[in-house]
């Protein structure tokens, strides 16, 4: 396997219970949609108002927030509580991280996917001949407490600033894993017992030369192998969603986090909730910014359909499963989308 192929599967699958790739490697990068003409997305984003679960209008906003789940694989949340200055720090601090000279960055660099903390730098793929712009420093980060002393002291907010977003973003998690499992039949509490740790991944994609537009990309099209994915966009666009087999623009809306259904919500859901294929896209304009919160469960949470949504209707698609035994598997045959499921599909499935 070329380094290039490593350093994609890295990228995209760094992640708790990682480990080293075996020799049974199969590319499947190409089997990924490649990019047409995006279409416009003004109006057809569901919008979720997440302060409105706390009243009256909660059973409507869970249906709501279900239907976003199984139609699109992905909706916007407003009014989710994460104060405008914590916002405008983590950015500015992203930022100024990565503005730093690259030597101060590389501190942070390492091949060890196992690591708390990572940087990731832009690649050349030599093998779909394109160049993926993003720089991204990915770190655990919950409890806070627990990982603080391990993030960068330069620029000297990034701690401060870090730990504030984070702590407001668990708490989102936490709210909409309530109402996910509500939107599912389920207890309010049934996808949160599952819960392990909490990844984020700060974003930076620079601005590209006209000339080499086409062949670049911000990142390749994807799946995250996450229960949801939380993004807080800035306000340059390049998100792209596949809807109903065309890439969509997800153009970014004020005061608002994108949340993505990942593969093992899909499992949770007995494929009822169809985990999101993404990717980012690059501009010669400007730079671009974005935090992604990868929620997952903990190692020993089983992570099948539960017995509620198993009927003569809809039998089991998936076995049950450990999150171990996923982050194991997908390092046996790196696949890029929900492919990575396979492997846990029962055999009338």
């Amino acid at each position: 396997m070329s380094a290039t192929m490593l350093q994609v599967a890295e990228d995209l699958l760094v992640f708790p219970g990682a480990g080293h790739l075996p020799p049974t490697y199969k590319d499947l990068i190409s089997n990924l949609p490649t990019l047409p003409e995006a279409e416009a997305s003004d109006g057809s984003i569901p919008i979720i108002d997440l302060e409105a679960l706390h009243g009256p209008r909660r059973a409507e906003i869970v249906k709501q927030l279900g239907q976003a789940c199984q139609l699109q694989g992905f909706f916007a949340v407003k009014n989710h509580g994460i104060p405008r200055p914590t916002v405008d720090s983590i950015f500015d601090t992203t930022r100024e991280f990565f503005h730093q000279p690259k030597e101060e960055r590389m501190k942070f660099y390492t091949p060890d996917p196992n690591s708390d903390i990572r940087l990731m730098n832009a690649y050349k793929d030599e093998v779909a001949n394109v160049y993926v712009a993003r720089e991204s420093l990915k770190f655990h980060c919950h409890p806070v407490e627990k990982y603080v002393n391990k993030w960068p002291t330069n620029p000297p907010s990034f701690r401060k600033s870090a730990a504030e977003y984070l702590t407001n973003v668990r708490r989102v998690e936490i709210t909409l894993f309530g109402a996910i499992s509500e939107s599912l039949g389920l207890e309010t509490d049934y996808i949160e017992k599952k819960l392990g740790g909490h990844y984020v991944s700060l974003n930076y994609y620079g601005a590209c030369e006209q000339s080499n537009l086409e062949l670049t990309y911000g990142v390749r099209a994807h799946t995250d192998p996450t229960i949801i994915t939380i993004l807080l966009q800035d306000e340059v666009p390049g998100l792209q969603a596949l809807s109903e087999g065309k890439w969509m623009d997800v153009n970014p809306i004020p005061d608002t986090v994108v949340v993505h259904v990942g593969d093992l919500l899909q499992a949770i859901s007995n494929h009822r909730f169809k985990s999101l294929l993404h990717q980012a896209m690059v501009n010669c304009e400007k730079e671009r910014m974005s935090i992604a919160s990868y929620c997952y469960p903990s190692s020993d949470a089983m992570i099948g359909p539960p017995e509620k949504l198993i009927d003569s209707d809809h039998p089991a698609v998936y076995k049950d499963f450990t999150f171990k035994e996923f982050s194991e598997q997908m390092w046996k045959v790196i696949a890029f989308d929900d492919a990575r499921l396979n492997s846990f599909k029962c055999s009338a499935a």
